[in-house]
């Protein structure tokens, strides 16, 4: 249980917090200041912070900020050992601000996913994640493995035991390889979800670039693009450069990844990422997001990870959750909207076009990838992930799909199910745009008839937190004509 001094630590943090400070950077640059506190105690600072922002509606705003970090941590406490503990009508009143019920209908299990502490997750190299895992100890891989399934990935078991000989992979390990996509069969998700207690930046395997510290939705991102080695791709919205290591990876370092971002700080970060993690098939320029092109260089693949409002991040950044604003999300959504139209051009005909945000709303997901598969007829809607397809009938699928009622039980296929995020008006109405029709499946799965589960490649996905213990995520792909 936290001490007095990790309560008045995370006091001082809040205080810290401003309009222009958000409580990450406040947290690190408090860290910082006091570099001789053990590990466990920094853990113990930053839980306490985020319990804070994650239960703050629970809490008596009267008390001193001492008290309030210390009930915050009592609550997570409580909830950790039973979240049955705390109704889901009093987290749907005090979890999310109001205004996102606008924007998306949060279930209970979305609700209690974003009470939990985060899941680490790790890329590692690919071909390195049986030696990563070995050399940091307390890892695992992803456990939704029937969700990952039915997106086209494949479960591979632990390699076997050979004479006098213990097995080179830990038997928790389970690598992930994405099936069904003839490019790119022997492509690796090299994922592995950390639960130590290691200063992982001070360990050798990070300092010789074997992994990089990368949630797994962000991972899925790069596994939708399918980069092959020899291509031309360009990251957008590259920021740090997490996403465009990670094409350059799949790449084997052949070809080419331009990377581009507003601000030129966050670029030259991608500069030492790279050179860490080995990676040279890559070019770096300062763009704005106008017409106005930084190369005209014309791409294989073009992935849009566009700024966006990030509440697919809340678990992992509950301040977010009271800084956020309707506001946010509209001027965001004209910057998504306006993002797609600059790059559309510089893709070649036959290219890949990957929209992806961290976030839930329906301002910034379905809207945007409908209006903007309405507006360009010379854009194909293709599947997110190329093996998709596989019917999946395990119990972590389930809650991919809502159950729908037909309009007309008349013959003919019926619409019975919707994939995560979109509504049951949009499914019915007439002008449904033929991209989000194409998501739609038109099968029940026979063991499940009170969660059916659909088997189809679909070209828009929404990923949601408690299905991966992962960020929020949406995708849609198209291929140029």
């Amino acid at each position: 249980m936290p001490d007095t001094a990790t309560f008045n630590r995370a006091a001082h943090v809040l205080r810290r917090v401003t309009e222009d400070t958000p409580a990450d950077a406040a947290l690190r640059a408090e860290l910082a200041a006091n570099r001789r506190l053990r590990p466990d105690e920094r853990r113990a600072v930053t839980r306490a912070v985020f319990a804070y922002y994650r239960w703050r509606q629970w809490l008596d705003p009267r008390e001193s900020l001492q008290n309030q970090v210390a009930a915050a941590v009592a609550w997570q406490t409580r909830f950790d050992k039973n979240p049955a503990s705390i109704k889901p009508e009093a987290l749907a009143e005090r979890a999310v601000p109001a205004w996102l019920r606008e924007e998306f209908a949060p279930s209970a299990d979305y609700l209690r996913q974003l009470q939990r502490e985060p899941a680490l997750w790790l890329r590692t190299r690919t071909g390195r994640t049986a030696a990563v895992a070995r050399a940091l100890g307390d890892c695992a891989a992803p456990p939704a493995a029937a969700l990952l399934l039915s997106f086209g990935f494949r479960v591979w078991g632990p390699e076997p035991k050979t004479q006098n000989a213990e097995p080179k992979t830990p038997p928790a390990l389970r690598s992930l390889g994405e099936a069904g996509n003839p490019k790119n069969k022997a492509a690796i998700l090299a994922a592995l979800r950390y639960a130590g207690s290691r200063d992982l930046f001070r360990t050798e395997a990070f300092q010789t670039g074997l992994f990089e510290i990368q949630d797994l939705a962000s991972q899925l991102v790069g596994h939708a693009c399918a980069p092959q080695p020899g291509e031309t791709w360009w990251d957008a919205c590259a920021g740090d450069g997490g996403k465009t290591l990670h094409l350059a990876d799949l790449m084997r370092n052949k070809g080419l990844v331009w990377a581009t971002d507003r601000s030129v700080r966050r670029l030259s970060l991608l500069q030492r990422r790279a050179a860490r993690a080995q990676v040279f098939n890559y070019r770096s320029a300062a763009w704005d997001g106008s017409a106005r092109l930084p190369t005209k260089t014309r791409f294989d693949g073009i992935l849009v990870d566009a700024p966006c409002s990030g509440v697919g991040t809340w678990q992992r950044n509950p301040h977010a959750r009271w800084t956020t604003t309707p506001n946010d999300v509209r001027e965001l959504a004209a910057i998504q909207r306006t993002l797609l139209e600059s790059v559309a051009p510089a893709l070649k005909p036959g290219g890949r076009l990957l929209y992806a945000v961290c976030t839930l709303t329906r301002s910034e997901t379905t809207d945007i990838a409908s209006a903007f598969t309405a507006a360009h007829p010379e854009f194909e809607p293709s599947p997110v992930f190329a093996g998709a397809g596989i019917a999946c009938r395990e119990p972590a699928c389930r809650e991919l799909v809502e159950p729908v009622e037909p309009a007309d039980p008349g013959p003919g296929p019926q619409l019975s199910a919707l994939p995560s995020g979109l509504s049951a008006p949009q499914a019915l109405s007439p002008s449904l745009p033929q991209f989000l029709s194409r998501s739609l499946p038109h099968s029940l799965s026979p063991s499940l008839p009170h969660s059916p589960i659909p088997s189809f490649p679909s070209s828009a996905l929404v990923l949601l937190p408690h299905e991966l213990d992962a960020n929020g995520m949406f995708l849609a792909a198209w291929k140029k004509r």
